[in-house]
């Protein structure tokens, strides 16, 4: 029977990537989990922690690592995580922050991408100048921009409209 860490560390492994059987898992992958579960929290754990460890565990030529190496790289990160506690309850804290948890699908960056997209096409936020080009003031296109006249005549030419009158 799994653990609950083993199961959230095949989930994590095989996300995103069809090829994996769930007994291994890459270094962006492992990097998403420390990242989802909280394991990374940019102050003494951040992701040149978990990129070391993670090439520190793994066989030398190899480009994933095993539940067995991943235990090894949850200890010595637990170190860092938990200070003051022991490798093994260092590693239970750990795993207890794992447990339950699924690869998250909206990444960081879309989210901030969906805001700052909202915010450049909220016309209510627009101001000054740019709200008459946008907004229907009143002024139409005859208030920015100057006009020709289509009747046919050239530029300057007199006459105009009196074509139909020559005989």
């Amino acid at each position: 029977m799994a653990s609950e860490a083993e199961k959230t560390f095949q989930r994590f492994a095989v996300f995103g990537d069809s090829s994996s059987s769930g007994a291994e898992i890459n270094n962006k992958n492992f990097s998403k989990l420390c990242q989802d579960c909280g394991i990374t929290d940019g102050k003494t754990v951040t992701s040149v922690d978990v990129d070391t460890v993670f090439n520190k565990v793994k066989a030398k030529d190899a480009g994933t690592i095993t539940f067995q190496q991943f235990t090894e790289a949850m200890k010595e990160l637990s170190q860092k995580r938990f200070k003051e506690k022991s490798p093994d309850q260092g590693l239970q804290d750990i795993y207890q922050l794992m447990e339950g948890k699924n690869p998250a699908t909206t990444s960081f960056y879309q989210a901030i991408r969906a805001g700052a997209l909202d915010q450049q096409t909220n016309t209510s936020k627009y101001t000054g100048s740019h709200e008459e080009h946008l907004v229907d003031s009143g002024k139409g296109i005859a208030g920015r921009e100057e006009t020709t006249e289509n009747s046919g005549y050239g530029k300057g030419q007199k006459g105009a409209g009196t074509y139909d009158k020559k005989n």
